[in-house]
């Protein structure tokens, strides 16, 4: 009679049959192929793409950097504008560059002196590119956050979003505007957002209005995000915290001269260079100058913006007090606040003066967001954002690609118009607390 196994034996049997089990387990789930089409269209396994996608994004900015050659569109200028700043002089109407004048607000100052000293007084470029880099990452990562958090869109379509992001990439480490900066603060603020962090977020977009004006076409996006999650008193301290933090940044230059600060860095009037746009080059040059042409894009933008507030954002809001009401909150979806930034981001963008080739930044990773809020089927999302993407690579612009650029933009504007249903559906799953 053969002697009793010990107990110890039988364990490690046990074990060593369970780890075989679980590995041929594993093994046939990464043979069959239903697995790997599960990764690239299920929203909730986004998080394996956006890993693959940020680890490649690493080396393919530093491939950027190393081979394609920089190019000087602004950095001499911003360098030689705080170095204004540095010299002593506070006075936003003595502040220039070789391109023009200081036209941004003071947090823009700020972040490009900490860039001067950084890079030896701006002489050394290709640590100024690294930076960039850098910033790109964050920037990415918070991007992708953002859409974890949505769980929306397809996990393939960042392949897209990293891939066809020529532009992008060249907006940052190539051209070394402060678009980027501002829109990665804006971006780290929604992330705040979505964890319910207000006081974070509005000071990091208060921040990012600091450093480019065009944050600010987010502003009825916040302000209802707000009113809705917090209550009208508690928006109103937020608001606060924002325009505290602008005359916090602001004082050295409104000691100097209040006028020239306030007239120089909010200049909303400002002229832009036909030579440069992106957007309205199927209209003639005066018509493009014309003040009247402004006001009346000024107007349809509000327009629109008071349509999408009423009718799609407060469509189940039947009273006004109930906005006015402290007692009314409402606890919004992490899709509805992404919404509701991207969306008012976007209406912007559709009826602004002018776009610069730099201003892509502006809401090239929103688009995803704002096509898949859509019931428009993948394939024409995909072909849409290929057309915007030729419209933006189109150097100079011609009447074609701004006319281009323009289709597409209505008919993601149409289509989100006439997205009731799904606005409304969102709003159904919101729980409200009284």
């Amino acid at each position: 009679m053969p002697p009793p196994q010990s107990r110890s034996s039988n364990k490690n049997s046990l074990s060593a049959s369970k780890f075989s089990t679980r590995f041929k387990l594993q093994l046939k789930q990464f043979l069959n192929l239903s697995f790997y089409k599960d990764l690239l269209i299920n929203p909730n396994k986004c998080i394996y793409i956006m890993a693959g996608l940020f680890i490649l994004e690493i080396f393919l900015n530093i491939f950027i950097i190393k081979k394609t050659k920089y190019t000087e569109i602004d950095w001499q200028a911003y360098m030689q504008e705080v170095e204004g700043v540095v010299n002593g002089t506070f006075d936003y109407y003595k502040l220039k560059g070789d391109t023009g004048p200081l036209v941004y607000p003071a947090g823009f100052v700020y972040i490009y002196l900490i860039f001067y000293y950084i890079t030896n007084f701006g002489n050394n470029i290709r640590l100024a590119q690294y930076l960039f880099a850098g910033l790109y990452l964050i920037m990415i990562s918070a991007v992708f956050y953002i859409y974890y958090r949505s769980a929306k869109v397809p996990p393939y379509a960042y392949i897209f979003m990293c891939l066809s992001a020529y532009r992008i990439h060249s907006i940052f480490v190539l051209r070394l505007f402060n678009d980027p900066i501002a829109m990665t603060f804006l971006y780290i603020s929604i992330v705040f957002l979505l964890r319910r962090q207000w006081t974070i977020a509005c000071i990091l977009y208060s921040l990012a209005v600091s450093i480019k004006m065009n944050i600010l076409l987010m502003a009825p996006g916040l302000f209802f995000i707000l009113l809705l999650s917090v209550g009208l008193s508690q928006t109103f301290k937020y608001i606060f915290y924002c325009g505290l933090l602008q005359l916090i940044f602001a004082i050295p230059f409104l000691l100097s001269n209040p006028m020239a600060y306030i007239i120089r860095s909010f200049d909303l009037g400002r002229q832009f260079f036909y030579i440069w746009t992106v957007n309205w080059r199927l209209i003639p040059e005066h018509i493009f100058l014309n003040r009247y042409f402004h006001l009346s894009l000024l107007l349809i933008h509000i327009l629109i913006l008071f349509y999408v507030c009423r009718y799609q954002w407060l469509k189940n809001i039947k009273k006004f007090n109930e906005l006015l009401n402290y007692h009314h909150n409402y606890i919004l979806s992490d899709d509805t606040i992404i919404t509701f930034m991207f969306y008012s981001n976007f209406i912007g963008i559709c009826f602004c003066r002018s776009l610069h080739y730099q201003f892509y930044i502006w809401y090239y990773h929103m688009l995803y967001h704002l096509f898949w809020s859509t019931n428009s089927k993948d394939i024409v999302n995909l072909l849409i954002l290929g057309l915007i993407e030729s419209s933006w690579n189109t150097y100079p612009s011609t009447f074609s690609s701004s006319l281009m650029l323009h289709i597409c933009h209505g008919y993601i504007l149409i289509k989100l118009l006439c997205s009731l249903t799904i606005q409304t559906n969102m709003k159904k799953n919101e729980k409200k607390v009284k």
